[in-house]
């Protein structure tokens, strides 16, 4: 029987037909799919014509669409709907993808192609993509070791098959620490928590199969919990269990992983030639250089730090006041911050969070979509992986432009965090194809399911990840939507959570989920207003994590990272009150793969430009002017990584931006 992973997608939109794969589909598919373009690859190595762009760049463009269908089913699910056999299978594959990547990246006569193609490239009359498609044909062969030989040609594959395998065994061991561990509840417990809270707890009590309610290590329950909680006893046992995930001993540690993959790394990048990792990672990002990178960061720390500090002796006094002597523990923060933003801006959050339905934000999210770029959505009824998934249809004057999924209620088996991928990106060559987009997140599910105002930025944030593979409108996917420099792609996604703060926004949609009620006026003003509290401690939270991320690949690999990361902290002067975002064993953006890393600081970089750039538009007309978002349209969310990242901010705003429109936006410098 045919697999139902490589045979014809006979489904609306050639979405992937799930209800009929199973979890033994996925080795056989993924072996067939490798050896199919393994083929293809040799037969575009031993073409005995003269290079062209067409029988090599394009051909590989061409090639591995068996190995495109098998990986965009199996991770969509690996990520957001795992199971015992999934990881299995994911421990399975790592090495073997390493390898399969590593056979095409190290294929000398295939290298030779490229090259000489690079060599001869302005005689090639090419289009200014296709320039930019060789460009970055031939710069990914040299990155990936194409150019080396004998033994080092050897130890590159052997590192980066040895990298694949840990960054998978870091994330799994992350999720099982997640997964297993949880906080049973007494009614008494629950004094003191709102109901959404309690009613949070009740259902993940459910979930774990435990008799009453828990407390788990999902960011939607356990950081309101941390808000709302008056058991300091209790808040201080959730949050040392939520902070030691991946540090707690035995087969789940992630700690000697962590060693392993920053000394492979370095060791990784000087093969290249590289002085160290930073300087290979960062030679592609627009910062170009770790020395541009800490620069920024130091630059938002100091005010935020001062603001931190001064926030903290507010905090401890009130503490004080609660008759609790001693510092302010990085378990009280959340708990006084809330009952401060309550005090000073009469802001409740469990008053507050009635207005923030889930399906009312997603249709404001869709609603700006449509003002901004004309785009219009349609429910579809379509199996997918999960009962609690959903899809639309995307059109735009009735041309169909993408299928957009939705996955977002946090549950077992899917791991933390938020995030956007494509199941298949968009392009026109070797044949048109419309993307397919999905939108993970970890909200916490009810009847009707209700957001903080966090989580709803958060929907916001991944929908302009989803906009930009949307709209993506050039040739070849290997440049299409997403795929631009690390610290360019959160610029689309940062940038849309604008929308979900202008006004008129949050008075059609944020309605109350009895009544019905818009939100009250004096209400939206205080939501607003309060929409910079407590910024010392969030950006002081994320900038100690990326200076972090920088130290460990600027300069030799630490023996010790938790070592590394201490003597960092000391050294900027870490406010003891306040942890990292992500410490070490759990920072799963640096070590789960390559993709983050000495690159967390890229949502620093693409918020500089993000406060920049909505400023555009309150320049002109308003948030939903139309000529700023046609310029938005037509060079940032279009054009893909046509072009350099640089050039393109500066086709659109006609200029670079500074860091103070962040530092005002933030509310750490005055306006």
């Amino acid at each position: 029987m045919t697999n139902p992973i490589l045979s014809d997608w006979n489904t609306p939109f050639e979405i992937a037909p799930f209800a009929n794969i199973s979890d033994d589909d996925f080795a056989p598919a993924l072996e067939q799919a490798m050896q199919a373009h393994d083929a293809e690859i040799e037969a575009i190595a031993a073409n005995p014509d003269a290079p062209t762009f067409a029988n090599t760049i394009e051909a590989l463009e061409a090639a591995g669409e068996q190995m495109d269908k098998t990986l965009s089913v199996f991770f969509t699910v690996a990520g957001a709907d795992s199971n015992p056999k999934r990881e299995e299978l994911q421990r399975a594959f790592s090495p073997k993808l390493a390898a399969h990547y590593s056979r095409i990246s190290s294929n000398k006569p295939l290298f030779q192609r490229v090259a000489d193609l690079w060599d001869r490239r302005d005689e090639l009359g090419l289009t200014d993509e296709q320039a930019r498609v060789l460009m970055l044909s031939h710069r990914g062969f040299v990155r990936a070791g194409a150019a080396l030989t004998g033994d080092d040609d050897t130890r590159i594959q052997e590192i980066k098959a040895r990298l694949a395998s840990l960054g998978t065994s870091f994330t799994q061991n992350l999720l099982a620490d997640e997964r297993d561990w949880f906080m049973e509840l007494s009614e008494d417990d629950l004094q003191g928590l709102p109901d959404f809270v309690v009613d949070t707890a009740r259902a993940a009590g459910q979930e774990k199969g435990a008799d009453g309610p828990v407390v788990t290590l999902s960011r939607s329950l356990i950081v309101p919990f941390l808000q709302f909680s008056p058991r300091r006893d209790l808040r201080e046992m959730a949050y040392r269990a939520w902070t030691a995930r991946g540090a707690n001993g035995g087969q789940t540690d992630n700690r000697e992983i962590a060693t392993e993959i920053l000394a492979l790394r370095e060791e990784r990048a000087k093969l290249l030639g590289y002085d160290s990792f930073a300087d290979y990672k960062l030679e592609t990002e627009m910062a170009r250089t770790p020395d541009r990178v800490r620069d920024l960061l130091m630059q938002v720390w100091e005010p935020a730090k001062v603001r931190a500090y001064a926030d903290a002796d507010l905090l401890t006094q009130m503490m004080q006041e609660d008759g609790i002597n001693g510092p302010l523990e990085a378990w009280d923060w959340r708990y006084y911050a809330e009952k401060r933003r309550k005090a000073e801006h009469d802001l409740d959050e469990a008053a507050l969070k009635p207005y923030l339905q889930l399906d009312r934000m997603i249709e404001a999210s869709f609603a700006c979509a449509n003002r901004l770029f004309g785009l219009e959505f349609v429910r579809l009824d379509v199996p997918l992986y999960h009962p609690d998934c959903r899809a639309w249809e995307v059109t735009r004057n009735g041309q169909h432009i993408a299928v957009f999924i939705g996955d977002y209620f946090a549950r077992g088996s899917k791991r933390s965090g938020a995030w956007c991928s494509a199941m298949r990106g968009q392009a026109k060559f070797p044949k048109v194809q419309a993307p397919v987009v999905i939108n993970v997140c970890n909200f916490a599910k009810g009847d009707p399911a209700l957001l903080s105002y966090d989580d709803a930025r958060t929907l916001f944030h991944e929908f302009g990840h989803a906009l930009h593979q949307m709209l993506s409108n050039v040739t070849y996917e290997s440049i299409s939507g997403t795929s631009v420099a690390r610290d360019f792609v959160e610029l689309p996604s940062q940038l849309y959570e604008h929308w979900l703060e202008v006004p008129e926004v949050l008075a059609e949609f944020a309605t109350h989920a009895e009544t019905g009620e818009p939100m009250p006026q004096a209400m939206l003003e205080k939501v607003l207003k309060a929409a910079n509290f407590d910024q010392g401690f969030q950006t002081v939270e994320y900038v100690a994590s990326a200076l972090v991320d920088l130290a460990f690949h600027d300069g030799a690999a630490p023996t010790d990272p938790m070592g590394k990361q201490a003597e960092v902290l000391a050294d900027i002067g870490m406010p003891s009150a306040i942890g990292m975002r992500h410490a070490t064993p759990h920072f799963a953006h640096v070590f789960a793969g390559d993709g983050y890393s000495s690159g967390y600081y890229s949502y620093m970089w693409s918020e500089v430009m993000d406060a920049d750039a909505f400023a555009a538009f309150e320049e002109a007309a308003g948030a939903f002017d139309p000529e700023r978002a046609k310029a938005l349209e037509d060079h940032i969310l279009s054009t893909g990584g046509s072009r350099e990242a640089e050039e393109l901010y500066l086709a659109f705003r006609g200029r670079l931006p500074g860091v103070e429109a962040l530092l005002k936006g933030r509310g750490l410098i005055a306006a």
